[in-house]
């Protein structure tokens, strides 16, 4: 096992704005980052390819680990399930069951041989309000269990919980993250949707935060 006493972390990288935006954080913070990037059979892979070239313009390692979920459950990996264009207070169909469980596994093994000290997710309020895995309690539950299953015991870090995302995205302008190399929409088009619930939150999140999306200027 490698540990050096680099301050070192390994930080769950989607390709959207908020896995960008703490990306940049903990590189601010003083990490040496090491991205996770996982290909989990999800319908279109624009946000793998936006996350790889985030990860480059950070300057930061990263691994693109694939991985299957062949029973499906999620708007985001089968084709009949609808994609949803409504905002509710459901669990919306594009929850991945246990994603984050899964993610979070992986990253705590990652963390463990590589010496980093803490993982990062970008987790928010908005996500926790519909995806049971982003909930506050999920996070501190679950990095109880990596403490006690685990020998270096990396710490969870998601210090976007209590932050919507207009406040998101102001703390991403603040640090440079490049929001024109993000992709957000549940779809792989050349441009986004601007329909699936993803695309709306994301409109009024800039809208509210007084900053234009690059990506539809």
């Amino acid at each position: 096992m490698k540990n050096k006493g680099a301050k070192r972390a390994v930080v769950l990288l989607s390709g959207g704005l908020d896995s960008a935006t703490v990306l940049y954080l903990a590189r601010a913070k003083g990490y040496t980052c090491s991205c996770l990037i996982f290909d989990y059979g999800q319908l279109h892979k624009k946000e793998v390819l936006r996350a790889r070239r985030i990860a480059e313009e950070a300057g930061c390692a990263y691994k693109i680990l694939k991985i299957s979920l062949p029973w499906k459950g999620s708007a985001l990996l089968d084709r009949k399930i609808k994609i949803p264009e409504k905002i509710g207070r459901a669990i919306p169909a594009t929850y991945v069951p246990s994603r984050n469980i899964i993610f979070l596994s992986f990253a705590a093994s990652f963390a463990e041989a590589i010496g980093a000290h803490a993982i990062f997710i970008g987790a928010h309020a908005q996500d926790y309000s519909g995806y049971p895995d982003c909930r506050p309690e999920f996070i501190t539950a679950f990095g109880r269990a990596i403490k006690t299953g685990t020998c270096a015991g990396p710490n969870i870090l998601a210090p976007l919980l209590g932050k919507n995302k207009s406040q998101i995205i102001l703390m991403g302008h603040k640090l440079g993250v490049p929001f024109e190399l993000t992709w957000s929409c549940y779809r792989g088009a050349k441009t986004p949707c601007l329909k699936c619930d993803s695309c709306r939150y994301r409109a009024k999140g800039f809208k509210e935060a007084g900053i234009v999306d690059p990506l539809i200027s």
